[in-house]
């Protein structure tokens, strides 16, 4: 059958492949799809990732890296689940994630592992486990809830499936196993279905399932039902089933009757079985599809077969449902993902046509409104219409197919049967029909309404139009304004009849709804005759509609203007003002007339309303002379000078101070430039200075910035106003750091008698010049001094104020500047008085007056330079009785003292309150003694010395360093450059030490004398203080520092002072000498203190004789002193002898670094005797592992056997590979045999040459590692048999084959090679790589057998090595079938292609070429065939039909020149209408002369160059070629040229026929005049009634009259004066009519006038009368209806009205 005319379509939507989707993910458990919107592919390589394609854009797949054991996509949302085993455990984790929020919904662990899970809606997963089944919901928090357990028919099974109903109360699962022994190749279905009500489960056999729903006639509501295939083997009989079932029957109701069909499996799929199931719930169809392909279609309802075909040729493993176009998805192992869809224009021509099925035609097409049943419908209406069963007929026409019997012609034939009596009449059967159906149409809408009118229902209709049953429309409207304006209204608004709905808005005064509405509906009505009427009734409702309309997108519908000059005509200013100031909010320079407009209608009768709008300063684009001047004539002379832009008119109006707010007309300046500011400043100030300064000062201060200080300082001055001066700086003070400011201000300030003001400034401020002020202050005399005095005090002019104000006789404010304000500066004032030579007695009382608040250092300083500083004896001693400890009063005191020689000492050993420093410096050059005892009491060590170096005064130096003990002075004084250190030295040594009795004083000088590296003189020092008897003699530091100064400085004194002193530190010091190289005294120190072992260190580190100290080793017999010897005989290598004094010493500490000397000397013999008596002492591995490997070193073995029976502790497994390592193998195969590691044993049997013990040790370890060890072995030696046992344990191994395969061929066994891996074929464990191995050694070294092998083998092989080890052998043939067995289709194409002589298979290569992905290898291989086999071109290119460009399938053969070898194929494909084929076509039949296919060519394919063919045969000497060229250029439009050569060939007919479809007049009269010319009568005669339409009769009658022609003409005459007669009654017909409707119209409007003033009668006078007729005609005719507008936003629901 044609695809065309098949029932389903099948498409393929998208390939897998093609995304980049690597063919071995394209499998069950790594490809989900849920729904029709995404398909998700779990991928393990090259990373671990999850694909998610949108199937509304696939070529656009996500891909995301995750870890996931399964993954499933949400079916309506992009929500991701994953499902991941927990590592060691069989739990499974499961997430979901919300991709587009990129956030984690849920999560949860499973106890046990989920074995299938699957979405059974967009809000709940189906969890399936070894034994139960969960739902886990996605909303909330809640965790999976069980279902039900999995019955016992389905243990074992794969599941395959789950499912539920769309109520979720009935739950199917469905498994599959393997089939029964006699048949197993047919896999077993099994099925579970559970009832949620119930609990309860059933367990069938079946493979697929899928529940629907289904409305039984006389049942309101849905059956559910459930559909199921079965395929089972019983008793050598293969079933297949379809059931489809009730499930719940519901009481009392008809319910459905259960149905079952066979399933027919063609010969060939007996072992197929279906997969999968799915229903068409638009088309009530049960899709079964088989796992090979198959696809079955049956009727819902009847469970009648529809349709089977094979939709994919590779196995199918996953279906989804595409529910919006009644089909299902499809996915087969090939990746290609195909819909199948119903074929809407044949499925109901097939089931009545082939399968003969009226019935169930008639059924389809009522379910799916299909095409292709109207005649059956209509016959089958008018039987039963004329059986008069009008129920059935009324449910028939209800239920028609696209409506085809839902027409006014029915609705007249069930009006036309009369009513029984007691009966329902039929039309209303038939209504009421439709009403329980569905929704009726308009013309059906309008019947119905139409009775319920009559019959005064109106809840009916209101009740209809609420359940959406009725189709609005204009008509309808009408009909129910007559009872109802509210539903009327509803029903104009759902059928778009906009002017009615306008007129209606209107006549209920709803304005702004009939804005919302025309905007939803794009309608314009008349906006400003509804303004206007909203202006007599309501203003501020006109102001809200005009603004409305001024929102409205687009723009307003009415000038701005236009609006205005409505209000102001009917003098509403406010509502005008109201309404602009809205619509002139955004300030856009085209409403410039209209800011003026605004502006001016309130300037001349709102002024305070005009102020306030320019206040908000909303507007800018006005007129701005124009409003000034208005604004000056209402006296609003701020706005005016905001609005003026001449300096003659702002002077003019800025003059009027008296009327101007201050605040505004400062703030008015700051719009001015500084100049012209300035200028009305001076204006102001000249027409009134008193009234206006304040003004100006204020204008001054605000706007100082930018008039500029200076310019603002000069107009003051220039008006000689101090006090505008004062106020204006006086702001500006704070904020400026200009010294000329802050002096003008205080210049200002003085002259205007602000006192207190210039007090503050020179007080508290900074900035101004200190000497300009101080001299100005003078200079002015102020009565009051505080001023200067500030001035003075703050910037350092002190003297100058005591001399101004002495001169000027202002001893009380001298007295009050000491006393009040800067006591800190009496010095200067006592010392600029004293310059003054003013009298002591004021200066004492001055500063009596102050007392201790007054600075003595300074004061003295001041007196001392004047040298009157006994002037303050009495002031210091009237201090000191107070108490004073100020050390500036003891120094000056104590300087007066000094000087009068008042007992100095004293003074200076008794008060502590002095500076020494100060006053020791003071007496340095009157008595430096005093300095020196200033200095000691003060400690001032450099002023000491400095004072004593520069008088000698050495002996009191040297007591004086000597007490101190300080470090830092001794290294002062002993600093060799200083030039007085010899004699300090001499003055400590032999005055201030030997008078010393404190021992601290004698430890700090020595220590500083070492300190200094004055060795000489400390031994000296020492010598004196230790040897001779003194206090210090025994001294246990003073012995140590004595020996070990000479240590360092004369090494010869040291053995004398070791034989001479015994109270020293004997270890310290001996480790000194050593230090010292005195090896021999440090040798004779440790003796003295009997320490053996350092002793003994000495002679072997240091003096290194190990005779001397063997021989006292032995003299002292220490086992401490034996074991240094050993040691150090050890490190010498003198191996034997240390061992000799270790066994002495019994020291077995040392084992490691023996057994390892030992190694090196090779003196096993000694070691042993050592590592027994070590062995006595400690058990380690060590020395038992070492005593064994040097048994096996003097080939002991009998001791080895011997020591590992008994109990050690030795390491024998690192000993026996220690032992063959160092080839030792009969020791080591002792150990290895004795702790049975035959791994290792069988290793040392094969150095040994022992293979057959070897072999059995490693069948004892059966360890690779060991089996390949002997077998390498084996095989090296030969030793095949033995070889193959070891290799036959390895192969099975698949990491270990490829590494035994290359050893046995780089040593050339190739036979043996062969004989191996045939041998291994037949083990137990034989893998994919031993048949693949095998494979290739056949490739390379015994091809005859390789094909076999493959054919044989081919579903164990590792085909892509194979492949290359073909590729490299050659071997075309074999690689070409295996790469078709890898559907590697494009390598297996090209491998024919290039070695066809070896690989090319006509037949084969057919199948492998549809099946390439790459579109370049079908034209590789159409040049293949052309150059190998043009016989069989046509057979290949039939095949690549569907998937070749035919354009370059042309361009290839018309290159090489065959084109005409391709003729079947071209016009197999011109079906296709592509340019090429069809000009190559053409061109082969003009070179065939074969003018009928051409002709036919050119009618049914026209996509090609019509003018270039035309011309190419338009001259061909063939007439019908001629003709064709005519036909050709009519069909192109060419109509001159056609006729031109219809004429020349004298075709008139056909000339006659091209001018009459060219529609051109101007052509039709030339073919007449042509045809006269060539008296042609017959052909004139014919033309006139040919082109009938396109000639004018004038020119007919003209022709004929001259030429004698009129006989001719006649018949036309007669025709055409017919024709016109008729159109002339016609036309008077349509006239009357059109009178007649004028006059019922007139007759209409007058009845209305008289209806409408009976309303004005009844209604009192308050209340406006009813619209007159025709207010909406002056709307525009409503729009195009747009489809799916709903309610206009803001209008009141349906029913309010």
């Amino acid at each position: 059958m044609a695809a065309a005319n098949a029932p389903i379509s099948m498409k393929e939507v998208l390939t897998l492949p093609s995304i980049g989707i690597s063919p071995q993910f394209i499998t069950f458990t790594n490809v989900t799809m849920e729904s029709e919107k995404y398909i998700c592919v779990r991928e393990t390589a090259p990373q671990n990732s999850v694909v998610i394609i949108d199937m509304s854009m696939p070529m656009q797949p996500l891909r995301r890296p995750i870890t996931a054991d399964s993954a499933l996509m949400n079916p309506n949302s992009r929500i991701l689940a994953l499902k991941a085993q927990l590592p060691g455990t069989t739990q499974d984790h499961l997430q979901i994630f919300n991709i587009e929020m990129k956030a984690k919904m849920k999560s949860h662990q499973m106890l046990e592992q989920v074995v299938f899970w699957k979405w059974i809606s967009p809000k709940m997963l189906g969890l399936v486990t070894q034994t139960s089944v969960y739902h886990w919901s996605i909303e909330g928090d809640s965790e999976p809830v069980k279902m039900f357990e999995r019955t016992a028919n389905l243990v074992n099974n794969q599941i395959i499936n789950y499912k539920c109903d769309p109520s979720e109360k009935w739950l199917v699962l469905i498994g599959i196993a393997p089939g029964a022994p006699e048949r197993s190749q047919l896999v077993k279905g099994n099925m579970q279905l559970f009832s949620v009500d119930q609990q309860r489960s059933q367990a069938l056999e079946a493979h697929a399932a899928s529940f629907a729903q289904f409305k039984v006639p006389g049942n309101e509501n849905p059956s559910i039902l459930i559909s199921f295939a079965t395929k089972s083997f019983n008793a050598g009989q293969i079933t297949s089933k379809l059931h489809v079932i009730e499930l719940g029957a519901q009481p009392g109701k008809p319910s459905f009757s259960k149905k079952q069909a066979d399933l027919f499996f063609p010969p060939d799929f007996q072992d197929d079985f279906p997969v999968a199931m799915q229903i068409s719930h638009k088309y009530s169809l049960i899709y079964v599809i088989t796992k090979h392909g198959l696809l079955f279609v049956y009727d819902l309802e009847t469970a009648t077969a529809v349709y089977r075909n094979r939709i994919s040729p590779d196995p199918i493993f996953l279906t989804s449902e595409a529910s919006a176009v009644g089909g299902f998805y499809a996915i087969n192992r090939r990746g290609q993902v195909l819909l199948a869809t119903v074929n809407e224009a044949t499925i109901i021509p097939f089931v009545s046509g082939q399968l003969n099925n009226l019935e169930l035609a008639v059924n389809l097409a009522k379910r799916g409104n299909l095409p292709g049943a109207e005649n059956l419908v209509v016959q089958r209406f008018q039987e039963l219409f004329a059986q008069t069963k009008y129920k059935e007929a009324a449910e028939l026409a209800a239920e028609s197919p696209q409506g085809i019997l839902r027409t006014p012609d029915t609705v007249a034939k069930f009006q036309s049967v009369p009513v029984q009596a007691g009966q329902t009449p039929p039309l209303l059967q038939y209504f009421g029909t439709l009403l329980m159906k569905g929704k009726l149409n308009a013309f059906e809408s309008l019947e119905l309404s139409r009775l319920v009118v009559n019959q005064n229902k109106k809840n009916l209709l209101e009740n209809w139009l609420a359940e959406d049953k009725l189709e609005c429309s204009e008509e309808l409207g009408d009909l129910v304004k007559t009872v109802d304006n509210d539903l009327a209204l509803k029903i104009y608004i759902k059928a778009r009849a906009t002017p009615k709905v306008v007129a209606a808005f209107a006549e209920r005064r709803e304005f702004d709804k009939i804005l919302i509405y025309s905007k939803q509906v794009g309608y314009t009505p008349d906006y400003l005759f509804l303004l206007q009427t909203i202006l007599r009734t309501d203003p501020q409702g006109a102001v809200n509609f005009a603004l409305m309309m001024s929102q409205m997108e687009g723009g307003c519908p009415v000038d701005f203007n236009t609006i205005t000059d409505l209000f102001l005509q009917r003098n509403l200013i406010r509502e005008a003002t109201a309404f602009l100031l809205d619509v002139l909010k955004p300030n856009l320079p085209e409403h410039a007339f209209l800011q003026t407009k605004v502006l001016e209608i309130n300037l001349v009768t709102f002024p305070n309303v005009a102020d306030a709008i320019l206040a908000n300063g909303m507007f800018s684009h006005y007129d701005r002379p124009r409003i000034a001047q208005l604004c000056e004539k209402a006296g609003l002379y701020v706005r005016a000078l905001q609005h003026y832009t001449e300096l003659p008119d702002i002077k003019r109006v800025i003059v009027n101070t008296h009327a101007i707010e201050p605040q505004s007309l400062v703030e008015f300046f700051g719009t001015l430039s500084h100049e012209w500011a300035l200028e009305c400043m001076k204006d102001l100030l000249l027409v009134n200075l008193r009234g206006n300064l304040q003004i100006i000062v204020q204008v001054a201060k605000e706007y100082c910035e930018q008039l500029g200080v200076d310019a603002c300082i000069k107009l003051f001055e220039q008006f000689k106003s101090y006090e505008g001066l004062y106020f204006f700086l006086g702001s500006y003070l704070s904020s400026s750091e200009d010294p000329d400011i802050h002096f003008k201000y205080i210049e200002a300030a003085a002259k205007t008698g602000q006192i207190k003001e210039v007090e503050r400034v020179t007080r508290e401020l900074n900035f101004y010049d200190a000497e300009k002020t101080k001299n100005f202050l003078m200079e002015a005399k102020l009565p009051d001094a505080r001023p200067l005095i500030n001035v003075c005090d703050r910037f350092g002019f002190v003297p100058d104020l005591t001399h101004y104000l002495y001169t000027n006789n202002m001893l009380r404010y001298i007295e009050g500047y000491v006393q009040k304000v800067n006591p800190g500066n009496a010095p200067l004032v006592v010392g600029q008085l004293l310059d003054d030579e003013c009298p002591e007695d004021f200066i004492k009382g001055l500063i009596l007056s102050v007392r201790s608040l007054l600075p003595v250092e300074p004061l003295v300083e001041e007196c001392e330079k004047r040298n009157r500083l006994r002037l303050l004896t009495q002031f210091l001693e009237h201090l000191v009785s107070e108490g004073s400890q100020d050390v500036h009063v003891h120094n000056a005191l104590g300087k007066i003292i000094i000087d009068s020689n008042n007992n100095p000492e004293h003074f200076l050993t008794t008060n502590p309150y002095y500076d020494s420093r100060v006053v020791g410096k003071y007496c340095e050059k009157r008595e430096p003694t005093l300095a020196v005892v200033a200095y000691r009491r003060g400690q001032c060590d450099n002023e000491l010395i400095n004072v004593t170096n520069k008088n000698s005064l050495f002996k009191l130096q040297a007591r004086y360093v000597v007490e101190r003990m300080d470090g830092d002075l001794w290294d002062k004084v002993l600093n060799p450059e200083n030039e007085y250190r010899r004699q300090l030295i001499d003055q400590v040594v032999s005055t201030a030490l030997p008078e010393s009795k404190s021992p601290e004083q004698v430890s700090a000088a020595v220590k500083a004398f070492m300190t200094a590296d004055l060795p000489h003189e400390l031994i000296e020092l020492l010598e004196k203080i230790v040897l001779q008897n003194s206090a210090f003699s025994g001294n246990f530091n003073l012995q140590n520092l004595l020996i070990l100064t000479a240590i360092k400085a004369d090494p010869s004194r040291v053995m004398d002072y070791i034989n001479r002193l015994d109270n020293f530190d004997g270890p310290a010091v001996g480790e000194v000498a050593v230090e010292a190289q005195l090896f021999e005294e440090a040798f004779v120190i440790f003796k003295k203190f009997n320490l053996n072992v350092q002793a003994v260190n000495v002679l072997l580190d240091n003096v290194r004789s190990i005779d001397r100290a063997v021989e006292f080793a032995f003299r002292v017999e220490d086992d401490a002193v034996w074991s240094q010897v050993a040691k150090a005989q050890l490190r010498e290598g003198l191996v034997s002898d240390a061992i000799e004094s270790f066994i002495r010493a019994d020291d077995a500490t040392q084992f490691l670094d023996v057994i390892r000397a030992s190694e090196d000397a090779d003196v096993y013999h000694d070691l042993v005797r050592y590592l027994l008596m070590v062995r006595q002492k400690v058990k380690e591995p060590k020395v038992d592992s070492e005593l064994i490997y040097a048994y096996a070193k003097i080939d002991r073995l009998g001791e080895i056997e011997e020591f590992i029976l008994m109990p050690n502790v030795a390491n024998l497994q690192n000993v026996g590979d220690r032992l063959f390592d160092e080839a030792l193998y009969e020791a080591a195969k002792i150990i290895f045999a004795f702790i049975s590691n035959w791994a290792k044993l069988a290793v040392t049997l094969v150095r040994l040459k022992q293979f057959q013990g070897a072999v059995d040790a490693a069948r004892k370890a059966n360890s690779a590692k060991t089996w390949k060890e002997v077998c390498f072995a084996c095989v090296d030696a030969e030793e095949f048999r033995l070889a193959q046992i070891c290799g036959l344990n390895i192969i099975v191994q698949v990491d270990d084959l490829e590494e035994v395969s290359e050893y046995y061929q780089n040593r050339g066994c190739f036979n043996e090679l062969i004989s191996l891996m045939e041998s291994g074929l037949g083990l137990e464990r034989a893998h994919m790589g031993i048949f693949t191995e095998l494979g290739v050694l056949y490739a390379r070294y015994r091809p005859e057998k390789l094909m076999e092998h493959i054919k044989l083998f081919s579903t164990r092989l590792n085909i892509p090595k194979l492949i290359r080890a073909c590729d490299e052998q050659q071997h075309w043939k074999e690689l070409t079938y295996l790469y078709i067995q890898y559907d590697e289709f494009d390598n297996a194409a090209t491998t024919v292609m290039n070695h066809s002589p070896e690989a090319w298979d006509h037949m084969q290569f057919k199948d492998i070429i549809v099946k390439v992905a790459s579109v370049e290898l079908y034209y590789k291989a159409v040049h293949f065939y052309l150059q190998e086999h043009p016989d069989l071109i046509n057979d290949m290119l039939n095949v690549l039909a569907l998937r070749v460009d035919h354009t370059r399938v042309v361009d290839i053969m018309r290159k090489a020149g065959h084109l005409r070898l391709v003729k079947p194929y071209m016009v197999a494909v011109q079906s296709n209408n592509v340019s090429a084929v069809n000009e190559a076509l053409n061109e082969l039949y003009v070179e065939e002369e074969d003018y009928d296919r051409l002709r036919e060519s050119i009618d049914l394919h026209d996509n090609f160059d019509q003018i270039g063919l035309a011309q190419k045969i338009e001259k061909h000497e063939l007439l019908e070629m001629r003709r064709v060229a005519a036909y050709i250029y009519k069909k192109a439009g060419r109509w001159k040229q056609s006729i031109s050569l219809s004429k020349k060939d004298n075709h008139y007919k056909d000339a006659m026929e091209t001018a009459s479809q060219s529609g051109d007049r101007e052509l039709a009269e030339e073919l007449l005049v042509y045809f006269i010319e060539q008296g042609k009568k017959e052909c004139f005669a014919s033309c006139l009634f040919v082109c009938y339409d396109l000639i004018r009769p004038d020119v007919v009658l003209e022709l004929a009259w001259i030429h004698n022609m009129i006989d001719f003409v006649f018949p036309y005459l007669l025709q055409f004066i017919r024709e016109y007669t008729g159109k002339v009654d016609d036309l008077i017909k349509d006239k009357i009519e059109a009178q007649k409707e004028v006059k019922a119209k007139e007759q209409e409007e007058k009845e209305v006038i008289a209806q409408q003033n009976m309303y004005a009668q009844l209604l009192p006078l308050a209340l406006p009368a009813p619209p007159m007729p025709g207010m909406g005609g002056g709307f525009a005719p409503p729009p195009p209806s747009m489809g799916g507008m709903g309610m206009p936003y803001g209008m009141p629901p349906m029913g309010s009205y």
